[in-house]
C-alpha cells in the first residue's frame, strides 16, 4: 500500500512497485486509507511522514494502537535525523529520503517482505 498525498508519488510509486512483482493500491491520506478495507490485507505499507491532517508518524501509531503489525518504510523530502531515529525505533523497517533510488527502495522491500 502507498499513502502519500502527492498526486505523482501516488502515480509513479505504484507503477515502480508492480514492477517488482506487488500488487499496489495508493491512498491519498492516512484517514482514507484507515477508512479502506485494506488495512488488513496490506503487508507493507510506503507511508509519507508530512500530509494533511493525520501524519504518517500519527498512522504508524494509530495502527500500532489498532495491533496492525505491517511493515512500514517511510518515505520523506525533509532530511531529520531526529524523526528518522524515531520512526525506526518504533518499528518502521526504513525511512527513504525523497528523491529516493529504485535499488534503496528495492532494498528496504526486501527487509520488510523478504526477498523480491
Amino acid at each position: 500500500m502507498v499513502v502519500d498525498d502527492d498526486e505523482s508519488v501516488r502515480e509513479s510509486l505504484p507503477d515502480l512497485l508492480k514492477e517488482f512483482g506487488f500488487t499496489v493500491l495508493a491512498f491519498s491520506s492516512a484517514d482514507e486509507f484507515l477508512a479502506s478495507d485494506s488495512v488488513d490485507q496490506a503487508t507493507c505499507l510506503v507511508l509519507d511522514i508530512v500530509m494533511p491532517g493525520m501524519s504518517g508518524l500519527d498512522l504508524q501509531k494509530e495502527l500500532k494502537n489498532r495491533g496492525h503489525k505491517i511493515p512500514i518504510i517511510f518515505i520523506t523530502a525533509q532530511k531529520d535525523e531526529a524523526i528518522r531515529k524515531r520512526v525506526l525505533d518504533q518499528g518502521a523497517v526504513d525511512i527513504l529520503l525523497k528523491p529516493f533510488s529504485d535499488t534503496a527502495l528495492r532494498e528496504a522491500l526486501s527487509k520488510a517482505v523478504g526477498e523480491i
